[in-house]
């Protein structure tokens, strides 16, 4: 079963958005002009499909399905829940945020697509400035009739990672480089303080030494959740994207990056206007990689993070990575 207790709590004394089942996707409205991206890809699904095409079908099939078996209490999402989808309304798009799933050069497209000509080649746009909140619009700064038309008239999608390769990436990012010190203070120093049998002062103090293992332990400790929802840097997909609540029409995954990075700017009409960053970096986290990470992890601790991310791994059908040792 999905659990979103702690988004339910953010919720719960927010305004209603939309009740789960009305968030279809596939509701028609008026266009003013020519066709949206959610209608060319109705259009597209009614004629012989590509291969991409049968591609994309099969995980919307599969996650459907997935849901559906997993998913037993609905509820109704509220503006807190659609702060990582990026609103694009030129080009009728929605995309949900996912960090470490390419999401940088995604932000730098998304702005290259709303800026109106400022901005023209993605790669020119420093890192930090595609995190700025105010250079894009999130769909929870709309009002309530605005949110719900967009969501019924837009081309939603979602980039997602095999879940163990992205937590990683995630670790290596934040734990590993010098240059994090505000999440060496903001999480290190609590995860040295109450995962290290007895933590050196200066580890304490500065947070940066934190080791995978002991990452691990700060992620399955019941009391991480409890004190507040895990950041988005290692929150489950499903947490974040809410793709059982709404109705992704394309999942795009970071094994098949470029592939479908073009499926996307084809389909909003945008493959004149910008092209997504070619990836070349030797530095990325592989499965091979990730592998090396778990040696140390107990298949104790295996087990209670894979059970952690077991629903990202099933709802975007990553099967379970052959080092665990669980078997």
């Amino acid at each position: 079963m999905v659990n979103h207790r702690n988004k339910s709590m953010l919720t719960a004394q927010l305004p209603v958005v939309l009740a789960s089942e009305q968030i279809s996707g596939r509701d028609s409205f008026p266009v003013k002009s020519g066709r949206s991206p959610l209608q060319t890809l109705q259009e597209n699904d009614q004629l012989e499909q590509s291969a991409v095409q049968a591609t994309m079908q099969g995980r919307r099939e599969l996650l459907e399905e997935t849901c559906h078996t997993h998913t037993r209490k609905r509820r109704v999402l509220g503006p807190e829940d659609l702060r990582h989808l990026i609103v694009d309304d030129k080009h009728k798009l929605l995309y949900c945020y996912v960090p470490k799933v390419a999401c940088t050069n995604w932000k730098r497209v998304m702005m290259v697509l709303t800026g109106d000509g400022r901005y023209r080649e993605p790669l020119a746009i420093p890192a930090n400035e595609a995190h700025i909140a105010g250079n894009l619009r999130s769909l929870s700064e709309y009002s309530t009739a605005e949110i719900n038309k967009r969501l019924r008239t837009y081309l939603k999608f979602v980039f997602v990672r095999e879940p163990f390769e992205r937590l990683v990436s995630a670790y290596r990012n934040k734990f590993t480089r010098s240059y994090n010190t505000a999440f060496h203070k903001r999480y290190g120093t609590k995860i040295i303080q109450r995962h290290r049998a007895d933590p050196q002062a200066e580890a304490l103090e500065k947070g940066n030494d934190v080791s995978f293992e002991e990452f691990v332990y700060y992620l399955v400790d019941p009391q991480t959740q409890r004190e507040e929802p895990f950041n988005e840097h290692w929150e489950r997909v499903h947490s974040l994207c809410h793709p059982c609540l709404i109705h992704y029409d394309v999942v795009g995954k970071y094994e098949t990056l470029a592939q479908d990075s073009r499926y996307i700017l084809k389909l909003a009409g945008a493959e004149g206007e910008v092209k997504f960053p070619a990836t070349s970096k030797s530095t990325r986290t592989t499965g091979d990689m990730a592998a090396k990470f778990f040696d140390n992890i107990s298949p104790f601790y295996q087990k209670k993070l894979y059970n952690l991310y077991r629903m990202d791994f099933l709802l975007f059908n990553y099967s379970m990575p052959a080092y665990l040792k669980l078997r």
